[in-house]
């Protein structure tokens, strides 16, 4: 009984160390930052959007999600889609220092850094069936397809839905239902 005893009590400063060692991680892990949920947020789109058959260059060709300008999701972005597909293709992540490196893209996060000279980019997407995302906050960025608006902590969404007509893109009712429509009929 002795030893019994001995091994009980020397096993509540192991468990005391366990609890608070989880504690910690458990902390340390907290809720998932902004751009962790904008990550989520730009995979969902690819679920909730349909594009024409020749966005793809051809039938085996990945789903590719893009981000221009500075990158504000690090390895959050590639995190959330690692071995996903999207209609059978492989998602890829593909970041561009400005557009002239944009070749085939399905998904382009416009950054903060790149709004200065959005008319440009919207310039060169232009006919292309490129959905178009951005968070920046300063003025109005018209003819962006998606804006991603933070407000008090909660991701809203904006949607030009005349914006996403014009590149032939069909946004399921299930994504329109919570956004604020502008641009268009929704």
């Amino acid at each position: 009984m002795a030893i019994l005893t001995m091994h009980a009590s020397s096993a509540r400063p192991w468990l005391m160390v366990l609890l608070l060692i989880s504690a910690r991680c458990w902390a340390a892990v907290g809720p998932p930052s902004e751009y962790q949920v904008k990550a989520v947020f730009l995979f969902n789109f690819a679920q909730f959007v349909e594009w024409p058959a020749r966005a793809f260059p051809d039938p085996q060709a990945p789903f590719v999600i893009g981000v221009v300008g500075k990158d504000p999701f690090g390895p959050d972005l590639d995190a959330v889609v690692r071995g996903e597909t999207i209609d059978h293709r492989p998602l890829v992540i593909e970041r561009y220092r400005n557009i002239g490196e944009l070749h085939n893209c399905n998904i382009l996060f416009i950054a903060r850094s790149e709004i200065g000279g959005l008319p440009h980019i919207l310039e060169v997407l232009k006919g292309r069936s490129i959905l178009t995302v951005t968070d920046a906050e300063d003025g109005d960025p018209g003819g962006v397809m998606i804006r991603l608006v933070n407000r008090s902590n909660r991701i809203k969404l904006r949607i030009d839905i005349g914006a996403a007509k014009a590149g032939n893109l069909v946004i399921s009712s299930k994504l329109l239902r919570p956004a604020e429509i502008v641009g268009g009929e929704g």
